[in-house]
């Protein structure tokens, strides 16, 4: 499997590659970053995660099952053996969710663009305005792994047996539930012994990646036990689960994340500063 990252320079280099697709996983709400570079990667295929979903679930953005996915990576022109970049326009953040997507569909050759479009553009990359047009129909097909995502009551088991540790992305007020929770009906806080390393951490100020186990130590790592991450709602523990990939670590996600754990009244919180 190729590392999770790759280099600007290094994708601009592959833009010519038949077997190379690119594709834009560019999502924000109004809470979540604004500002990224403009236009898109010439031929890259828009990925929207509101669309490629799980629609029968009420929480956002679930993972649809195997069959609706390939449907939607096969009218993308996705194939078997198309080697996949995925970037977004802020540097990191909804990429990282597109990427464990493919990965937990069983898709091999998938890679995140390091530093997004904004890496890219200062790269020297070309920019076009608009997408590629709706190519011919590809022939891949989703395999889901269930080792690289968990329900709640994985979730719960985690939890009562130790047999994982829980590792939240959310920044460190939402964890301690000194402020709200954007959603509304969330009640705030965090699952029993979870962990706190906010994605914020793991950028730099370029929105590249810092792959540093130490960030991951300093947070309380156990190197014996399996990792779940987890965040508001299944996009940002994805950086986590992307930094630990490259750390030669797989995890597994929480889907549903806080925004089915803090709106059941029948989950166990716990509130203030994470377990030292």
């Amino acid at each position: 499997m190729p590392n999770p990252l790759i280099a600007a320079s290094d994708a601009i280099a592959r833009s010519g590659d038949a077997r190379t697709v690119f594709i834009d996983g560019s999502w924000t709400f109004p809470a979540g970053p604004q500002d990224g570079a403009n236009g898109c990667i010439p031929g890259s295929r828009h990925f929207d995660i509101n669309k490629i979903r799980d629609t029968a679930n009420p929480l956002p953005h679930m993972l649809p099952d195997a069959d609706t996915f390939t449907r939607h990576a096969q009218a993308m022109g996705i194939n078997r053996d198309s080697r996949l970049i995925v970037y977004d326009r802020y540097g990191l953040f909804s990429a990282a969710r597109v990427w464990w997507m493919f990965t937990a569909m069983g898709h091999t050759e998938v890679q995140v663009l390091d530093g997004g479009l904004p890496a890219w553009v200062a790269a020297g990359g070309p920019i076009n305005s608009d997408h590629a047009p709706e190519p011919e129909p590809g022939d891949f097909v989703a395999r889901l792994r269930p080792d690289r995502l968990v329900d709640r009551d994985g979730v719960q088991t985690a939890i009562r047996t130790g047999g994982a540790q829980i590792f939240d992305s959310r920044g460190k007020a939402r964890f301690a539930a000194r402020v709200p929770e954007p959603r509304e009906g969330m009640r705030g806080g965090h699952m029993p012994g979870a962990r706190n390393l906010p994605y914020t951490k793991l950028l730099d100020r370029d929105g590249k990646l810092q792959v540093d186990p130490k960030l991951f130590d300093e947070a309380g790592l156990d190197p014996d036990k399996p990792v779940i991450t987890s965040c508001g709602s299944g996009v940002t523990a994805c950086i986590l689960s992307l930094a630990l990939d490259c750390l030669g670590r797989e995890s597994a996600v929480y889907d549903g994340s806080w925004s089915e754990w803090g709106s059941r009244p029948d989950t166990e919180i716990e509130t203030g500063r994470a377990p030292s």
